[in-house]
């Protein structure tokens, strides 16, 4: 394989402009696939099509027609029982339910939701507002009306009467940003000064952060290539070499891309990062070509002749070096989420390429470098050298220290706290996250989640038994601090028990027979509509549905509620014929993803481990020289994730995927230190200048450059007003950084302290 390389080199030296040429054809080939991109924002699809979870949550949303909502809340400080407020409130539900993509015969608000009240006996069902009174005494009427009922308080009005809730349904969840622009705009043109308006809810915190994903990315991905290329200006001194590494990068972006759309694959959350991720892990076989150019080429010198032993010294390492990022990005395709096995699988493919680039392209461009001497000539890093000189002196206090520093890291790793919220996806100031803590802190909850109870026989829900163990896993559930609001057809039957009753406080429960019950509902129904209860019960009437409202979408806190339950369950087994009730919603199902995304990273993690390992052991043909190569990283990795722990910041998605991808680039630093260290020590046969040359010459330098602009490549992440970006652009890097960092201070010290076992198995 090595041949095949340097003939590749060669070719490029001899033919540099057909190598470019085709190099540009291809990349060029499959970037033009680019238009056909499909987009795919939706987080439900980091589970399987047929992932049970996913399965039972689209037959919930069938069976008692379950549209995903956006939660308008309007707030006036003195209260909205006022006539000009609650007229707003009326003319904002009416056109609300005209937009397209809203179901509007769905819509909840106090103007179009139904209340059941009764006079003389009979049941009236209909909506409170039907207009907005004028005088003090009808305000307060229909306060009280509001107020008093469990079915609207908390859930279409605040319990002080400060805020009021519409409910809107849409026909498909990648619709939410839109449907949300435009009542947006209905709300800033009918409002007052007195009144301001929040949009909430998990549908339109993921289409929002799908929208926003890839207009940032258009802006990111340029500055990131934009400040990688001044950083290696700034390194190298010369225009054009920096250049011929940045099209490397490029290329590697537009044929990644383009492979990934012409095979059918949409460009989901993960996958917008690939461009980001591939520009600096691209440019770091040019780093070293750069750092060794830097010293073999001088005035006079015949620089494809140069490149050709330069590349002699280096293609092996370079080849390893990529080889084990592609196995650590690819070792993603172990997570049972589809998104993430594209995102790796495609990272490791532009890896490919950009190593094929590097062998192929890069020299090709260099050997029509017209004015090589212009590259400023430099020996080496008296600091990395004067580093080395430690390493040497103190390699055993160095090796005690890496010890003590990951039994530290493995401390603070057990601190971390695995959770996530596609609303914690924006920074604190963002709309959707500022309208996500006041109407929550507000109204009953906007993170709604269903609990679906179901019999063996047609009917069950109207046994009385089978209603009264309803209402008591519905006060279980409220005795949560979390949650803020349930509601079922328990709540229903309650209160038509009690308008019916003239308001008698004694019958503010349940009918106490299945046909009392019967009667109600079918009273209900001629009351109103037939599909009116659907959203809480079947028609076979053999299952029933509870909303639950939580005042946090925390992956951890919808968890606790979920255990809160299953502690109900326990001492309180339903009836007979009864099926233990089953979650559902947006907040469950991202509990199911998040679970599956720490056990397919830890996997994926681990799997990368040892097949990195293996590969070090084969590249090096010891197991004591692939081992050491893995501990620096090792170090780095857990003493990163140690921080997360000490510092208190959720193990969220972003940080999931970091473990794995720093795995396979993290380790680069160490594979080009020891195949250089190993190829000079094979000819000297002497530790101490086999190591000055390493630390004070061009691999140390090298490693140190490749560690900064990796590290420094990913700053532009933070840029983002999405936290995931700017998460990735901060931890990603340092761990890299830090990787570099560790291989300079560490592995030199461990090839001291280990030489006796290490270099005896040098061939002399």
């Amino acid at each position: 394989m090595h041949q095949v390389v340097l003939k590749l080199v060669e070719l490029s030296l001899r033919r540099p402009r057909l190598v470019i040429a085709l190099s540009l054809g291809i990349s060029l080939a499959l970037a033009s696939q680019l238009p056909r991109m499909r987009i795919d924002t939706d987080p439900e699809n980091m589970l399987r099509q047929e992932e049970p979870v996913r399965v039972f949550h689209r037959q919930v949303k069938e069976t008692f027609g379950i549209k995903e909502l956006l939660v308008l809340g309007i707030v006036r400080q003195d209260g909205i029982f006022k006539p000009d407020t609650l007229e707003r409130i009326t003319r904002i539900t009416a056109e609300v339910k005209r937009l397209p993509g809203v179901v509007g015969r769905d819509v909840e608000s106090l103007s179009s939701t139904n209340n059941v009240v009764a006079r003389e006996g009979v049941l009236h069902v209909r909506p409170p507002l039907l207009q907005a009174p004028q005088g003090q005494e009808g305000l307060q009427r229909l306060r009280a009306e509001v107020l008093e009922n469990p079915l609207f308080r908390d859930r279409l009005v605040s319990s002080h009467g400060q805020a009021a809730a519409i409910y809107i349904p849409i026909l498909q969840k990648d619709m939410a940003h839109e449907v949300a622009q435009q009542v947006a705009q209905i709300c800033r043109r009918i409002l007052g000064p007195e009144e301001e308006f929040y949009l909430a809810g998990l549908p339109l915190a993921e289409d929002t952060f799908g929208s926003e994903m890839f207009k940032q990315m258009a802006v990111v991905a340029p500055l990131a290539g934009a400040f990688l290329m001044a950083l290696m200006y700034l390194i190298f001194r010369s225009l054009l070499p920096v250049v011929a590494s940045m099209a490397v990068a490029m290329l590697a972006v537009l044929c990644s891309m383009g492979a990934m759309v012409a095979l059918g694959f949409e460009v989901h959350i993960m996958s917008s990062m690939i461009p980001v991720f591939l520009m600096p892990i691209a440019v770091c076989d040019a780093v070293h070509v750069l750092s060794d150019l830097r010293q073999r080429l001088g005035p006079g010198r015949d620089r494809r002749e140069v490149l050709q032993k330069l590349y002699r010294a280096l293609a092996k390492p370079m080849l390893y070096t990529s080889l084990t990022t592609a196995v650590g990005f690819s070792m993603l395709a172990w997570a049972k989420i589809p998104p993430v096995r594209v995102f790796g699988l495609f990272v490791a493919l532009g890896v490919v390429v950009a190593w094929l680039l590097s062998m192929s392209l890069l020299p090709a461009m260099l050997s029509l470098w017209a004015r090589p001497a212009r590259l400023p000539q430099q020996e080496g890093s008296p600091l990395l050298g004067r580093l080395g000189r430690l390493c040497l002196r103190g390699a055993k206090p160095l090796v005690a220290l890496l010890a003590l520093g990951i039994l530290f890291s493995l401390w603070g790793i057990k601190a971390l706290r695995v959770n996530d919220n596609p609303v914690k996806w924006f920074k604190p100031h963002h709309p959707v996250r500022v309208a996500d803590g006041v109407l929550n802190r507000l109204m009953g909850g906007t993170y709604i989640s269903y609990l679906v109870i179901e019999g063996s026989e047609t009917g069950a829900m109207k046994e009385p038994q089978v209603l009264a163990y309803l209402q008591a896993l519905q006060e279980h559930l409220q005795l949560h601090p979390l949650v803020g609001k349930t509601t079922s057809v328990v709540d229903v039957l309650k209160r038509i028990n009690y308008v019916l009753h003239d308001q008698e406080e004694a019958f503010n429960r349940l009918p106490e027979d299945r046909r009392t019950v019967g009667q109600y509902l079918f009273l209900y129904l001629m009351s109103s509509a037939p599909d009116e209860l659907e959203e809480f019960l079947d028609y076979p009437q053999q299952r029933a549905n509870v909303w639950v409202q939580l005042r946090s979408g925390d992956n951890r806190d919808m968890q606790a509620v979920v255990s809160h339950l299953e502690a109900f369950l326990k001492d309180n087994p339903p009836p007979a014929g009864i099926k233990a009730p089953q979650w559902s919603g947006l907040p469950y199902l991202n509990i199911t993803w998040q679970a599956l995304m720490v056990k397919g990273m830890l996997q994926a993690t681990v799997g990368s481990w040892w097949a990195i390992l293996l590969l070090l052991i084969a590249q090096f043909r010891s197991f004591w020289w692939g081992l050491l190569s893995m501990l620096p990283l090792a170090l780095a990795v857990l003493f990163s994730y140690a921080m997360v722990g000490y510092a208190g910041k959720d193990y969220d998605m972003p940080i999931a995927v970091c473990s794995t991808l720093a795995l396979g680039l993290g380790v680069d630093f160490a594979i080009h230190f020891v195949h250089r260290f190993r190829d000079r020590f094979s000819r000297e046969r002497a530790l101490e200048p086999t190591l000055s040359w390493s630390m004070g010459g061009e691999p140390a330098l090298a490693i140190f450059r490749n560690a900064l602009v990796v590290g420094l490549g990913f700053l532009p992440l933070m840029l983002s007003t999405l936290t995931p970006y700017v998460t990735v652009g901060l931890f990603f890097g340092s761990i890299t950084f830090s990787a570099g960092l560790a291989t300079l201070l560490f592995l030199p010290a461990l090839v001291v302290a280990g030489r006796k076992v290490l270099l005896k198995e040098e061939p002399r």
